[in-house]
């Protein structure tokens, strides 16, 4: 955008408490306050929390929380009785802390933008993923994979941009081992085919692992792996790098650190997107 970073101390206090002051004036600015979810993502959360307060409390005539990946996006509704909404709970928060509109990219669920009260800028990183396939396979042999039915929708827009079959993994989770997931059946043609299965996050690499595995089981001639948000807690690294999976290729949405690269990964950059998506909202352009 060709802007310069508002000039800021943050900092902690001896017991754990943060500290933010903005170095400039903010009076009658529009500002966006972007932050990445990442480890410890509860600090980093409350510190932006921080950071809208002090701007609001500046006079900013509109501010807008960039959040490239929203924490607590998984826990978007209750599974059984005595559960949270977190999701909620954070928009809740972002809200009364001060902020005027949220812009975010691939959200868990798309319900997730009705839980704030504002203007919702919903951006997907299909076309940035969906380009660096389409320039390195032949996507005539590509079959786009759907891990669960709860990404069917998206895989479809995947098949509509590339002209490629759709296949899906049914699959079941055991509530009693989070990150875990048992394939059942692969539903569609993957037999000699590149399979790209499309995710939004990649956390420990344990249900993409046992999907490539399902795939190689059903024929799959090479998996490739594209997710929007690279968490890979580990062992993903490990265990992605270790499995048959060709390329895992994620966006820049989370920071990711040396300890967690290996060769099999590739890291797109989210900020062309961001910052078209920025300029729109100040020159009350269409984001769409």
């Amino acid at each position: 955008l060709g802007v310069d970073l508002l000039p800021t101390e943050a900092y902690d206090f001896a017991n754990g408490e943060i500290f933010v002051r903005f170095d400039e004036s903010v009076r009658g600015c529009d500002v966006f306050v972007l932050q990445s979810h990442t480890a410890p993502l509860n600090k980093w959360i409350m510190e932006q929390l921080i950071m809208l307060d002090a701007l609001k409390r500046a006079s900013a005539k509109r501010i807008t929380i960039v959040v490239p990946f929203y924490g607590y996006a998984r826990q978007d509704k209750k599974h059984a009785g005595r559960e949270p909404i977190s999701a909620r709970l954070i928009a809740d928060l972002f809200k009364a802390a001060g902020a005027d509109r949220l812009m975010t990219v691939d959200l868990h669920t798309s319900q997730i933008q009705g839980f704030f009260d504002g203007p919702v800028d919903h951006l997907f990183a299909l076309p940035i993923l969906a380009d660096h396939v389409a320039k390195n396979l032949d996507v005539s042999q590509v079959t786009v994979v759907s891990p669960d039915a709860g990404r069917v929708r998206v895989a479809e827009r995947w098949t509509d941009i590339l002209g490629s079959p759709l296949a899906i993994l049914h699959k079941r989770r055991d509530p009693r081992v989070p990150n875990e997931a048992k394939v059942l059946e692969v539903v569609g043609e993957v037999e000699g085919r590149i399979c790209v299965i499309v995710d939004d996050m990649i956390d420990t690499g344990g249900t993409i692992a046992k999907a490539a595995e399902a795939l190689f089981a059903n024929g799959a001639s090479e998996v490739i792996v594209t997710a929007t948000h690279g968490v890979l807690s580990d062992p993903a690294a490990t265990r992605l790098q270790d499995s048959g999976i060709r390329e895992v290729v994620v966006t820049d949405t989370l920071p990711i650190g040396p300890d967690r690269q290996f060769p099999k990964l590739t890291v797109l950059p989210i900020a062309p997107l961001i910052a078209r998506a920025i300029q729109e909202v100040f020159s009350d352009g269409s984001v769409k």
